[in-house]
C-alpha cells in the first residue's frame, strides 16, 4: 500500500489558498500550487457548518477514496487542497467523483490521455 502524502500544516493549507489557482464547482472547492516533488500531496477541508462530526468524516472518507481511485489520471508535482461544500454532504458518488474530475480539468491537472 501507498503511504498517502497530506498536508497538515495550518501555514502549508494558507499558502495554497493565498497563492495557489483554484476551480469551484456545486460540491467543492480544489486549490492546487506546483510543489517541486515527484508527488502530490492533498489536504481536505469539511467545515463544521457540514455538521457533526460523522457527518464531516463521512465526507471526508468520500474524497479520499475519491482522490485514491483518480490518482493515475492526475499529473504529479502538486500541492492540493479539497474544500467541501455544502452539497457535497448529500451528493451522490458519482456526481461527487464528476465534479472533484471537472474541478482537476479547470486547472489542468489532468494528465494528456485523460484530459
Amino acid at each position: 500500500m501507498n503511504v498517502r502524502r497530506t498536508l497538515k500544516k495550518n501555514s502549508d493549507f494558507r499558502r495554497l489558498y493565498a497563492r495557489g489557482k483554484s476551480a469551484a464547482t456545486p460540491y467543492l472547492v480544489l486549490y492546487c500550487r506546483p510543489n517541486r516533488r515527484a508527488e502530490n500531496r492533498l489536504g481536505y477541508t469539511v467545515s463544521v457548518k457540514l455538521g457533526h462530526a460523522v457527518v464531516r468524516n463521512r465526507v471526508r472518507r468520500r474524497l479520499r477514496e475519491i482522490v485514491r481511485l483518480n490518482e493515475p489520471a492526475l499529473k504529479q508535482g502538486f500541492d492540493m487542497v479539497v474544500v467541501a461544500r455544502g452539497r457535497s454532504v448529500n451528493a451522490p458518488y458519482r456526481k461527487l467523483e464528476a465534479s472533484f474530475l471537472d474541478a482537476c480539468g479547470k486547472l489542468g491537472l489532468l494528465r494528456e490521455e485523460n484530459a
